[in-house]
């Protein structure tokens, strides 16, 4: 009799153990997805703003670049 209550009981505790185990992985992988969502939505949008600076980075240069060629043809248009 003590050894069928202690197969049951045993068994018992395997079954509980094996359930709860799976609940906490799952909610921590959901947890660990929306972390990993973030984090690249963050890097996106810091990318994204890099991007306009040197996108505006070039555009000032260029319009440096034109007004140093007009200034060189206007030199040389006046020897």
């Amino acid at each position: 009799m003590k050894k069928l209550l202690t197969l049951f009981l045993a068994l018992g505790f395997t079954f509980a153990f094996v359930a709860c185990g799976n609940n906490a992985s799952t909610e921590e992988s959901a947890e660990e997805t929306t972390t990993t969502e973030e984090v690249v939505e963050e890097s996106t949008e810091e990318v994204e703003e890099a991007a306009e600076e040197i996108e505006e980075g070039a555009e000032e240069a260029a319009e440096e670049v034109e007004e140093t060629v007009e200034e060189v043809d206007s030199v040389e248009n006046a020897e």
